[in-house]
């Protein structure tokens, strides 16, 4: 990169530091323009991944007059799919330069996948193409500075109505993929816009990855305020140096306080050292969780089960540990996944799970569009309408090759 290149990137992110969501198309292209890029156009992705939405800045949606692609049958869908820089020849009404190229290309945060940015060029170059992948790059952390706070932002990656408990969820849970020291996470829940009382976690404490799954009785609001209640107490016990035992009896005692046992949620709650690989974990009356190895192998792993958070059954609390090895994948899911059910009757069931996994996630998908393609199996299995939430959080420990953590 360089200088001149530099100190333009410098002055975007300076510029945007009072911008709103809306003003952002408008500084990218100006900026793009004095690197040499031409009619540049920003999309994000909707919520369950499904489609690319341009962002125009213009309406309460931000998105008014705006294009849209689909994720699964499209260019700009593929480089977001696969995280490439993906080009075509310009075209008239498009880049109608001699020679020039139009060019999709993956916004991401590590690993996270916001949208895709297209810009045209006169040039096909390598120095061209790292400017793309540095505005790309610049993009994604803008969109994450302004999203937190847009309504507008809220209503773009939406494709439908949500109910107030996934509102509660969504604003609850950490961004859907995280990749560092080692170790790679991504999580998906469905339904996306009427899920109910699942809900996912994880953290990072120097080396220690936390990670945990709920599930509340019920499928309703209330289900998904006593999930909130159990993740903020497991991440306010965590935050005071609670062991993993201590973090769920912390758990079970604020539940029972607000709701006494009629409320409870199941759960795994668990460390990774991210060093050793060493992995530490906690079964409060939930689906044990399952190892995936050198993709051949499927462990599923053994731990004595306490009961669920908020029962009050005064049963021990035993934490198991397992070694992982490098490459090693751990699954915690809901029951929504393997029950979730087709107009027969037939469950899609823990083995059609796993081996989906293993299939596409054997180096041909990065993690998270193989959960992002799992799910749309789930949803597909059940015909589009899931009477359960499902929930999935796959952590995967390269312990040792920090290279391979993005694309």
């Amino acid at each position: 990169m360089t200088d001149s290149s530099v100190a333009s990137l410098l002055r975007l992110m300076q510029a945007s530091h009072t911008a709103t969501l809306e003003q952002l198309p408008k500084m990218i292209a100006e900026h793009a323009a004095v690197a040499g890029m031409h009619d540049v156009a920003l999309f994000v992705a909707d919520i369950r991944e499904t489609v690319l939405r341009r962002l125009t800045g213009q309406g309460p949606g931000a998105g008014d007059g705006g294009q849209e692609f689909t994720v699964a049958g499209s260019l700009p869908g593929q480089a977001y799919r696969r995280v490439e820089l993906l080009s075509e020849p310009g075209r008239e009404g498009a880049c109608d330069r001699p020679g020039g190229r139009r060019w999709w290309v993956a916004v991401t945060d590590g690993v996270e996948r916001l949208g895709v940015l297209r810009a045209d060029t006169d040039t096909d170059d390598e120095p061209i193409r790292q400017a793309l992948r540095d505005l790309a790059s610049m993009t994604a952390l803008l969109l994450l500075s302004k999203r937190s706070f847009s309504d507008s932002y809220a209503r773009l990656v939406r494709t439908e109505p949500m109910n107030v408990a996934a509102e509660m969820q969504w604003n609850l849970t950490p961004p859907p993929a995280y990749a560092g020291h080692d170790a790679t996470v991504g999580a998906v829940m469905e339904p996306a816009y009427q899920v109910g009382g699942d809900a996912f976690d994880y953290a990072v404490a120097g080396s220690t990855l936390h990670l945990s799954v709920f599930d509340a009785m019920g499928h309703d609001t209330t289900a998904g305020i006593t999930a909130n209640v159990a993740v903020a107490a497991c991440r306010n016990a965590r935050r005071q140096g609670a062991s993993l035992a201590q973090t769920t009896r912390l758990v079970e005692q604020t539940l029972i306080e607000q709701f006494g046992t009629s409320r409870y949620v199941t759960g795994v709650l668990a460390d990774l050292d991210m060093q050793s690989g060493r992995l530490t974990w906690i079964n409060r009356g939930h689906h044990l969780p399952l190892l995936i190895r050198d993709n051949r192998w499927t462990i599923q792993l053994v731990c004595p089960p306490a009961g669920p958070m908020g029962a009050d059954l005064g049963l021990s609390v035993t934490v198991a540990t397992e070694q992982l090895e490098p490459g090693d994948r751990l699954l915690l899911y809901t029951d929504g996944v393997v029950e979730a059910r087709d107009r027969y009757g037939t469950e899609f069931g823990r083995d059609r799970f796993v081996d989906f996994i293993r299939r596409h996630h054997s180096g041909r998908h990065t993690l998270h569009e193989t959960l992002r393609r799992l799910m749309a199996a789930v949803m597909e299995h059940h015909d589009g309408k899931l009477d359960d939430d499902a929930t999935v959080l796959l952590t995967e420990w390269r312990g040792g090759h920090q290279h391979e953590l993005t694309p």
